[in-house]
């Protein structure tokens, strides 16, 4: 992260101490990435006390790094959504991707996050002509049954007026997508939870939580006694709650930025967000500062390549091969987690909240996780219960057989890629 193009680009932040000594609050959070703090926020406008323990610095997690893609929906497509949960289920779970990214930009307004917000719009481009038969009935099923008319399909020629790729054969396009600087964002709600006087604690990974009466969080040099706790820590739970840790699989995703470009409109029109329809999905945009910033690629272990830039770069050149030779200034990567069914694995343990699993759509979704919980400890469970039933099943042999399980799935997926 210390090399992204985020962090050298973060707008000025306070950092605060690590935690030292015993505290209590209402709530414990551990993690400060968006669904940390977009909960911390919504516990703190509802009178809630509450605490944030971050292992390493705030936002520097998948939340600080990611690709500030703003895509509204779920990572399951909104006729997939039809087919498994039936027509009004489906209805009400889309609605509530979009509550979420209304409260998401609500939050940026309300609290002048400076993040380089645009949007402008997402493209999702469609790396085999078949794609845009599934893509012409997403767009016909988001505007009859989810009542969504801001999405159209583009032909191949229309997309290459927006995409200077040689690699796609159409795309479909969801005008209510966008992009962000994600770090900046996660810095800006935590500047708006500090201002609400939730606790913040960073360099202070909680090592272990008890929750047999109340729940007490400790870590190296403090701890913490609460009612209620929420891990929010996603790809980094280690075995912090292992009930929940075989639903996830940590995944490694890594990213660049390039030189400042001289045209970068002839790259990619409208400030659009775009990726693409490959299992092992490509993702693009501008910077606000003429960049291309790129993430995708092939990787089956958790550990960093020794050189990211010359691991992303073939990639990129595939897509944009009149950047092949363009300079690098910046990349930088880490670990995400995915769920079975791409969609969240979010729910309640006793006194004990989790969300995690956001499979790529984690930019917006936080937002509606921390309203969920917020409205649960006011006594109201109704939307924590339509969230908690939308992951689904563990992956098999549970964390010790997960990741090679989960390798030969993606050497499978990968291979159709090509063909």
């Amino acid at each position: 992260m210390a090399r992204s193009y985020y962090a050298a680009t973060a707008n000025p932040f306070s950092s605060p101490g690590r935690l030292e000594g015993e505290i209590e609050t209402d709530v414990v959070i551990i993690g400060a990435g968006y669904t940390g703090l977009h909960t911390a926020l919504c516990l703190a406008e509802r009178g809630f006390g509450a605490a944030i323990c971050e292992a390493g610095a705030i936002g520097w997690g998948a939340s600080g790094r990611n690709g500030g893609q703003l895509i509204p929906g779920w990572r399951k497509s909104a006729a997939e959504l039809v087919q498994r949960f039936g027509k009004e289920r489906a209805q009400l779970i889309f609605g509530l991707s979009l509550r979420a990214r209304d409260l998401a930009l609500a939050r940026a307004k309300t609290y002048d996050i400076d993040c380089d917000l645009v949007l402008n719009g997402h493209l999702l481009a469609a790396a085999k002509p078949a794609d845009l038969a599934w893509m012409s009935e997403e767009v016909e099923t988001l505007e009859r049954v989810m009542d969504y008319p801001h999405a159209r399909v583009l032909d191949r020629d229309a997309t290459r007026e927006k995409l200077n790729s040689p690699c796609f054969h159409g795309g479909l396009l969801d005008l209510k997508g966008g992009h962000f600087h994600p770090l900046n964002y996660a810095l800006g709600l935590a500047k708006a939870a500090r201002l609400k006087h939730v606790a913040l604690f960073e360099n202070s990974q909680v090592l272990s939580l008890d929750a047999s009466r109340g729940v007490l969080a400790r870590t190296a040099s403090g701890s913490v006694r609460a009612k209620y706790a929420v891990l929010a820590c996603d790809a980094q739970l280690d075995g912090l709650e292992p009930r929940i840790g075989g639903h996830v699989m940590p995944v490694a995703n890594y990213l660049v930025a390039t030189a400042p470009l001289d045209d970068p409109a002839k790259l990619i029109g409208d400030q659009l967000a775009v990726s693409d329809s490959r299992f092992v999905v490509n993702y693009f945009r501008l910077s606000s500062d003429r960049r291309l910033i790129f993430g995708g690629g092939e990787r089956y272990a958790t550990e960093a390549p020794a050189d990211i830039a010359a691991f992303v770069r073939p990639f990129m050149a595939r897509v944009f091969p009149q950047l092949a030779q363009t300079p690098i200034d910046y990349a930088w990567g880490g670990l995400v987690s995915i769920t079975r069914s791409r969609l969240p694995h979010i729910g309640r343990i006793g006194n004990v909240f989790f969300a995690q699993g956001y499979s790529g759509q984690g930019t917006l979704i936080p937002a509606i996780v921390g309203e969920a919980i917020g409205d649960a400890l006011n006594g109201d469970g109704d939307l924590m219960n339509v969230l908690s039933g939308l992951a689904g099943a563990k992956f098999p042999g549970g964390t010790g057989l997960r990741a090679p399980l989960h390798l030969m799935g993606m050497l499978w997926y990968a291979l159709r890629d090509r063909l």
